[in-house]
């Protein structure tokens, strides 16, 4: 549970924000919780107002990439403040990002710069209307794509933790204008296109899913989203607002081999400070005003702190790719995962996992997860006994059942002891 000064200010947090939040899954409701207040990081750990310290598998929900306040990231941070926080003028710093964008990414021409990824979906699906002048938009039943009301239709993530109906406040007609279908199950999305392929602007999907636990795509699943998007002149729209430079340099589309239409991605361009983005070929993207009649626009879009932050980091990874970065993050997380398996195959407690690049998933759950179905049978009692034992072992991972863990470029072999010595000790409890 947490500590006295951390339920201290909770509670004077409760009496000011919804729920004691500015996010729902912070609250801790789907592990029954209290959640702890953050005071720093550093590296791989996370320390909390209490004076506890935790291997971090959080990350910040994925964008730290480079783990808690690292050096370079700073000091970059620290120059660009000096001259200035924002100036609503353009700045070579976007230029220079967007070119890495570009540069990594060989689906994308141009790129806009936003504040979120919720910015980033939105702008795209309003892109991919107005290219096609259609108005329905496809997206899959368990899949995350922020909060603009067209996406909160069977979507995952916080929304599924807190049993939300295909959410209040998002009006009827709004709604009836995105179709969910099954994530991983081809056959439905034909049908859907059998019936009103002509009316579809986009399909949008997560190549990996995120929000639903980490969940891969069937092998060719992919391949026939895009084939049928492509046969029936829909646009194909990759939210990689997780995945992007996380699963690899070019992102799940380079590690699929798949160029979908428009893409967007989030904080991880950052480093972690608030940003968003989305691009694609360059027709599409000359659409947006002010180069065509799409509007979209944002105040701090670009800003300085954020552009810094996120060429230090792309550069980075850049140079870390060439001593193959990403398998070193995937070979961490699947050690994660194995032992998570074959320890509860020692302790007769289902459990089954995904790892791919610097993301995986833990589900206690029988066989393999493909979908939301799959992923909403995971035990989520034995989840919330494992979060807080793992806690309490000094180590954290999101406190809910539908997230992803996520490992950065500074978790370590002493981390990776730590967390798996942890398991052995928490399996252990939950069969006693």
């Amino acid at each position: 549970m947490a500590g006295p000064k951390s339920t201290a200010a909770f509670e004077r947090a409760k009496r000011v924000l919804p729920g004691g939040v500015n996010s729902p899954v912070r609250a801790f409701k789907s592990v029954h919780g209290t959640p702890f207040f953050a005071d720093k990081g550093e590296g791989p750990y996370l320390y909390d107002i209490d004076g506890n310290r935790y291997v971090d598998y959080l990350m910040s929900w994925g964008p730290l990439i480079w783990g808690h306040a690292h050096p370079q990231i700073v000091a970059a941070v620290q120059e660009a403040a000096s001259k200035g926080t924002s100036f609503g003028v353009p700045t070579e710093l976007e230029t220079d990002v967007a070119q890495k964008i570009v540069d990594f990414v060989p689906s994308i021409d141009v790129v806009r710069m936003v504040n979120s990824g919720t910015e980033a979906t939105m702008s795209a699906v309003r892109v991919a209307r107005a290219a096609t002048s259609r108005s329905y938009v496809v997206k899959f039943i368990g899949c995350y794509h922020g909060h603009a009301d067209h996406f909160l239709v069977k979507a995952g993530s916080g929304v599924a933790d807190l049993g939300l109906p295909d959410s209040p406040g998002v009006p009827k007609e709004t709604a009836e204008r995105t179709i969910a279908v099954p994530y991983n199950d081809i056959d439905a999305l034909r049908d859907v296109f059998l019936e009103r392929g002509e009316e579809i602007a986009a399909v949008i999907i997560e190549p990996v899913a995120g929000n639903m636990g980490c969940v891969l795509p069937r092998p060719g699943y992919l391949q026939a989203v895009r084939e049928l998007t492509r046969s029936f002149g829909t646009l194909l729209i990759f939210d990689e607002v997780i995945t992007g430079f996380r699963v690899g340099l070019g992102g799940a589309q380079a590690r699929f081999d798949i160029e979908p239409d428009l893409t967007t991605f989030g904080k991880v361009i950052g480093a972690g400070l608030p940003v968003g983005a989305y691009g694609g070929r360059r027709d599409l993207m000359e659409m947006v005003a002010p180069s065509g009649p799409v509007y979209q626009g944002g105040t701090l879009s670009g800003n300085p702190l954020a552009m810094s932050a996120g060429l230090v980091s792309l550069n980075m990874l850049e140079a870390a790719n060439r001593e193959g970065f990403y398998d070193k993050l995937q070979a961490y997380g699947q050690q994660v995962v194995d032992q998570f398996v074959e320890l509860g195959k020692q302790h007769g407690i289902p459990t089954y996992g995904h790892a791919i690049g610097g993301l995986y998933g833990l589900f206690f759950h029988e066989g393999p997860v493909y979908d939301f179905e799959g992923a909403m049978a995971s035990d989520g009692a034995s989840y919330e006994r494992f979060f807080h034992a793992m806690l309490e072992n000094g180590v954290t991972f999101a406190p809910s059942p539908l997230e992803s863990a996520f490992v950065s470029g500074v978790h370590t072999s002493r981390e990776l002891e730590i967390t798996l010595g942890a398991m052995k000790a928490v399996f252990a409890q939950l069969t006693s």
